[in-house]
């Protein structure tokens, strides 16, 4: 007796066979067992890569820019456009891997729970903070730089660290 491939070749024949039953019952079970050997497989590959990533009410982190068509566009087009933008802070924790963030009034069009993928983490730099009270702007808008060091060469290029005066 052959077994029918899929259940639509039985026509209009009935399946009276309790064996031809039991046969597609094992059949199915070793397929769901084949299925979820891989499916354990490809898990344990992808969590090898995988880190758990929290974060707590208060915590100061990134927003990343979706490079998405047809989604609010920040700042620039194209790829000179910021990957991540602003340093917003955690408001609460919703659920397992969503995050509320307290987000300024030009965002106000997002809606403002994003999933733990979209934020990156702000470690603190105090090279981040420019205090406002060293610059000193002229009347005619120009400012003097004083070099402090060369931070890259390049072959015909130098990039200097340059202190604002």
């Amino acid at each position: 007796m052959s077994i029918p491939m899929c259940w639509t070749e039985l026509n209009e024949r009935k399946i009276v066979d309790p064996e031809l039953i039991q046969e597609m019952e094992n059949i199915v079970k070793k397929i769901q067992e084949r299925l979820k050997a891989v499916f354990d497989r490809q898990k344990s590959y992808a969590d090898l890569k995988r880190r758990d990533i929290e974060y707590s009410v208060g915590d100061k982190v990134f927003l990343k820019v979706s490079p998405w068509k047809k989604i609010l566009r920040f700042d620039r087009k194209g790829k000179l456009s910021p990957r991540y933008i602003g340093l917003y802070v955690i408001i609460e924790r919703i659920g397992q891997v969503a995050y509320h963030l307290a987000l300024p009034s030009e965002l106000q069009k997002i809606h403002d729970v994003f999933h733990i993928s979209m934020l990156r983490r702000y470690k603190y730099d105090h090279s981040h903070v420019i205090s406002t009270e060293d610059i000193e702007i002229r009347p005619d808008l120009s400012y003097e730089e004083e070099r402090v060091k060369m931070v890259k060469e390049l072959r015909n290029k130098r990039v200097p660290l340059v202190k604002v005066l």
